[in-house]
C-alpha cells in the first residue's frame, strides 16, 4: 500500500468534524433510541453518548484527566476488567449518569473544539509518552491517542449508535473516507498480509496490499465493525484493529 497516512494538521480538521457529527446524532434521538442497546457489551446509546462527553471532558482538561486516571483504574477490579481503560470509561459513565438528555446533548455540542485544543495544547514531552495499547498494537505514544485515536473512538461509537438504531449514517469521502483509509492502512502495516479490499459506500475504496492475496467485497462500515470486534471475522479479516 501506498502510506498516506492522516498528519497533525488534518489530524485537528477530523477531529473537530467528528465532534458535531455525534453532538448532531445525538441531537437527533428519539426516548427510545437514547434506550437502545449498541454492540458495546453492557451500553445502551445513552451510555455510549456518556462515555464520549466524559472521554471529551478529560481531552479538555489535565485535572479531569488525572482525576479519572486516579478513580477509574481501580474500577478496574470491581468490574473484573483487565484493560486500563476501562475502568475509565466506567467512571465517565457513572459520573455523568444523573444528567438529563437534553443535558447530554447540550455539553457534546460545547465540549468538542476544548478537548481538541486540549489535546492540541499537550506539550511536546507528553506528546511522547509511550502508553500500552496491548496487542496487536503494543506500546505506542500519548500522541497516537491524542491526533488519530480519540477521533476514532468518538466516530466508532457514533457507527455504533447508527448500527443500533438502524439509520443510515451521515458519510463523506473527506471526513470517514479518510479516517477509514487510515485505518487500513495501519492494520495493513500490522498484519503484513497481501489482500485486496474493496470497501463499499461513500467511506469506502479499493486497497490492496501484496500480490495474490485474499479478496474481500465488504461495506466500509462493517469493515471496520469487524477489525473492532463488532463483528465476527474470517481469513484477513480476522486480524484485528481496536477502536
Amino acid at each position: 500500500m501506498n502510506s498516506n497516512r492522516i498528519k497533525r494538521p488534518e489530524a485537528r480538521v477530523l477531529a473537530e468534524e467528528e465532534f458535531v457529527r455525534f453532538a448532531a446524532t445525538v441531537a437527533s434521538l428519539t426516548p427510545e433510541e437514547w434506550a437502545t442497546e449498541t454492540d458495546c457489551t453492557g451500553w445502551d446509546v445513552r451510555k455510549v453518548a456518556l462515555h464520549v462527553l466524559g472521554s471529551g471532558d478529560a481531552q479538555a482538561s489535565v485535572r479531569v484527566f488525572a482525576h479519572q486516571f486516579r478513580r477509574g483504574v481501580p474500577i478496574n477490579k470491581e468490574i473484573e476488567s483487565h484493560h486500563w481503560v476501562d475502568g475509565l470509561n466506567e467512571l465517565q459513565i457513572r459520573e455523568r449518569d444523573h444528567l438529563s438528555n437534553e443535558d447530554i446533548v447540550a455539553q457534546l455540542e460545547a465540549i468538542g473544539p476544548r478537548a481538541v485544543k486540549g489535546r492540541w495544547g499537550t506539550p511536546a514531552p507528553m506528546r511522547f509518552l509511550p502508553l500500552p495499547f496491548g496487542p496487536p498494537i503494543g506500546w505506542v505514544s500519548l500522541k497516537y491517542l491524542l491526533d488519530v485515536g480519540f477521533t476514532r473512538d468518538v466516530w466508532a461509537h457514533r457507527i455504533d449508535i447508527h448500527a443500533a438504531i438502524g439509520r443510515p449514517m451521515h458519510l463523506t469521502a473527506d471526513h470517514d473516507g479518510r479516517l477509514v483509509a487510515d485505518i487500513v492502512d495501519e492494520w495493513a502495516s500490522i498484519h503484513g498480509q497481501p489482500f485486496e479490499l474493496v470497501l463499499e459506500g461513500p467511506a469506502g475504496g479499493k486497497f490492496s496490499q501484496g500480490v495474490d492475496g485474499e479478496r474481500v467485497d465488504i461495506d466500509a462500515l462493517d469493515f471496520i465493525r469487524t477489525l473492532s470486534g463488532r463483528l465476527t471475522g474470517t481469513g484477513v479479516l480476522s486480524h484485528p484493529l481496536p477502536l
